[in-house]
């Protein structure tokens, strides 16, 4: 495994790829720094760990937008609510927390 430096809101950080997976990381890094600088080009929050948490939760709703995939699952296993339906209510519960500065979306 190799590592890569990069940078996120101008930070640096080395992190370890797999082979071949320089490409696929680079796009994630470049998907978290395009939606980090974006929270904190708003203004509203200055904390860097807080503006990471809500680029990590904006990203991860929008990974929920899409499609499922259809889950296998063992015959007689339960079938858990759909994990769309509870991100969302995450998603409500944490913009209540968060109050009006730390919305979501």
């Amino acid at each position: 495994m190799k590592q890569l430096e990069v940078k996120i809101m101008g930070q640096s950080y080395l992190l370890g790829c797999p082979d071949g997976g320089d490409e696929r990381l680079l796009e994630a890094v470049d998907k978290v720094d395009i939606a980090m600088c974006k929270i904190r080009d708003a203004g509203k929050i200055k904390a860097r760990d807080r503006i990471a948490v809500l680029a990590a939760l904006n990203l991860a709703f929008e990974l929920s937008d899409r499609p499922a995939v259809p889950v296998l699952r063992p015959e007689g296993a339960a079938n858990d609510a759909p994990d769309n339906a509870r991100i969302g209510s995450l998603l409500s519960r944490l913009d209540t927390a968060l109050g009006v500065d730390g919305r979501l979306l």
